[in-house]
Parts: C-alpha cells; structure tokens; sequence
C-alpha cells in the first residue's frame, strides 16, 4: 500500500516533466522557424532548418514519437511561410501544386523527427555518442531527401525551369548545388557542431530523471 501511494505521484511528476520539456522543445522548433522563414536568412531559393536541433533534441531525449510530434509542429509552421510566400521557393511549389506540396512539407518534417529518434533508441545501448551522431545525421538527411524526391518527381517541370534559369543542363545537377550542396550540408554541419552541446543536455535531463 505505502509502495503505491510513493510510486504514483513520482511517477506523475515524471510525465508532467516530459510535457513540460517537450512544450518548451515545441516553443523552440516554433520561434527558431519563425525566425528562419520570416526573417530573410535564405540559402538559394530555400531556408536552412534552424529547428532541426530541438526535433534532434526532442527525439532523443523523449523518442520517435516526440521527434515525430516537433517535426510536424516544423512543417506546420513551414506550410504557413509556404502559403503566405515567406519562403519564395515553396511558395512556386505551392502555386504549382497545393496539395502535394502540403503534404510534402508535412511529411518530411515529421518523418526527419520519427527517424532521428528510432535510430538514436536502436543504437544508444551500443554508443551514445554514436546513436546521438547518427540521429543528428539522420534529420537533416530525411527532411532534405524527402524535398529532394518530390523535386525531382512531381516538381521536376518546375525545378527544370529553375535550373535553366539558373544556367544549369541538369536538374539533378541544380538540385544537388542549389538544394543538397549548400541547405543540406549547413544543416549537417550545423547538426554535428551542436552534438556536444546535446549531449550535455541530455545527460543533464537524465540526472534529472534520476
């Protein structure tokens, strides 16, 4: 009896601490995006992910499904500054094809988030320090590839145009230079520098738990 009465109210505590680390988790992915697709910081036509570090974050820390969860309140704000032309890129795209890229931007946000946690949980008992890198590899991977695939699919007439403004004789040329070769490594590079940095909060989190 005296064991259930401790449990219960530790354990309440435990979950309205997650609730609350993965609000402020969500309130960062939301201003860092605010900030990168409404203040005029553009790499090419698109905007590098500031968010990706609290999704990383968040998928580590709580797993897929809180990675999942702060990669769809990413894309959420995305189609917002797709809609409203914050992002000139997206918003052709969006002029080109509503639906599809809605569900694009959705899709890569969430699926960056899912797949960073379920990587980082299936490795983390063999490295941290590797599940954590991979995680962090893993994000900017997924959310660039998706766009990348749905560039070079029901987009390609459209990116074709790009690339031949552009001077380019391939899109997949344009796509590799303009999208994967600057966006993709600044996040990446962005992503590896901060590791450390997650790691520390995470171990500070866990001592927490503890």
């Amino acid at each position: 009896m005296s064991t259930t009465v401790e449990t219960t109210p530790r354990s309440t505590r435990a979950a309205t601490m997650r609730l609350t680390q993965i609000a402020i988790l969500t309130a960062l992915v939301i201003v860092l995006q605010l900030i990168g697709s409404f203040t005029g910081i553009k790499i090419g036509p698109f905007t590098p992910t500031l968010a990706l570090i609290p999704i990383i974050i968040g998928a580590v820390l709580f797993g897929p499904s809180a990675g999942a969860f702060l990669g769809a309140v990413f894309s959420v704000v995305v189609c917002i500054a797709v809609v409203t032309g914050a992002d000139p890129g997206g918003l052709l795209m969006f002029q080109e094809n509503p639906v599809v890229t809605l569900l694009l931007c959705m899709l890569k946000g969430t699926a960056a988030g899912f797949v960073g946690g379920l990587l980082y949980k299936a490795v983390r008992n063999t490295s941290e320090i590797a599940a954590l890198a991979l995680a962090a590899i893993a994000t900017p991977l997924v959310n660039t590839g998706i766009l990348c695939i749905g560039m070079l699919t029901v987009f390609a007439p459209l990116v074709t145009g790009w690339a031949e403004a552009a001077g380019s004789a391939s899109i997949g040329k344009f796509i590799l230079i303009s999208v994967v070769g600057i966006n993709f490594l600044f996040e990446l590079v962005l992503d590896a520098v901060l590791v450390p940095v997650i790691r520390r909060i995470i171990s500070a989190v866990s001592k927490k738990k503890s």
